[in-house]
């Protein structure tokens, strides 16, 4: 028979009256006990964990976006690469997470879904912030925040302040490479628009990446991101496809349509596009 292991024999601590725990660093005690399905179904406590991790997910992606757009303005670009590089790791967490969900089948949705309401993933400030973050801004998305003014006074701080693609676009510029000031100057509220004098500008850092090193890793860095992305709006799509059709989603949004329209938008357009003409 074997002999039971005591890790205290191994020296591993078993008292912690008066000092601090793995679950009292991690606040473990709020963190599971915040999930509270409005029904019995079985598959609810599934669908509330899958948007509770990816939120969590998301917290630490805006955690990352952030330090990594400010280790950029400040002329650190590697700092940014290593943060850059985990977000989109952290992505391919959110994509793995959609494998989960999709082991839910229709009928079992259907045994909850009543009770959602009109709450909907759709209405994620973080997610929105991420978008506002990287660059894909639309004012018109702050609207669904507007019960919660603190939340659209972040949205709309985000608005002000250079994406991280705007600030990419701002290092390229003062590493000598022309970027034409309508891009430069431009409102940052409102959508970005594909620039030909910005196609031109990746290009030249493309076509000798040995002499401008840094740049090229930072683009490829970003299209790392969008990859990663773009897989979990993708995933996203044919997770809720899977699961409703093409019923309307609980937000009001045309479902699996309204998604397919978002799979079309691209964050960094130019580093795309000037692709097909290396």
């Amino acid at each position: 028979m074997t002999t039971p292991i005591n890790p205290a024999d191994d020296g591993a601590q078993m008292s912690f009256d008066g000092r601090m725990s793995y679950g009292d660093y991690l606040h473990l005690d709020k963190i599971l006990s915040a999930q509270h399905p409005l029904t019995q179904a079985h598959d609810e406590m599934l669908f509330v964990i899958q948007h509770q991790t990816s939120e969590l997910w998301m917290r630490l992606a805006l955690h990352e976006l952030t330090a990594a757009r400010a280790a950029l303005a400040n002329g650190t670009p590697r700092l940014a690469f290593k943060m850059l590089a985990r977000i989109a790791r952290i992505f391919e967490q959110l994509n793995n997470a959609w494998d989960v969900l999709r082991t839910m089948t229709p009928s079992e949705y259907t045994t909850f879904r009543e009770a959602l309401g009109q709450s909907s993933g759709f209405q994620s400030w973080q997610y929105r912030l991420i978008e506002f973050a990287v660059g894909n801004r639309n004012v018109a998305m702050i609207k669904p925040h507007a019960h919660r003014p603190d939340i659209a006074d972040m949205l709309r701080a985000e608005l002000a302040r250079p994406s991280l693609y705007d600030t990419a676009l701002q290092v390229l510029h003062k590493a000598g490479h022309t970027v034409p000031d309508a891009v430069l100057n431009r409102d940052l509220s409102q959508p970005y628009q594909p620039n030909d004098g910005v196609i031109e500008a990746w290009s030249v850092v493309y076509r000798d990446p040995e002499a401008n090193w840094e740049l090229y890793e930072l683009a490829e860095k970003l299209v790392d991101f969008e990859d990663y992305f773009r897989r979990w709006r993708f995933n996203h799509v044919t997770t809720v496809e899977r699961i409703i059709g093409f019923k309307r989603g609980t937000g009001g949004t045309s479902g699996t349509s309204y998604l397919r329209k978002m799979l079309e938008i691209e964050i960094f357009p130019e580093l795309w596009h000037l692709r097909t003409d290396l």
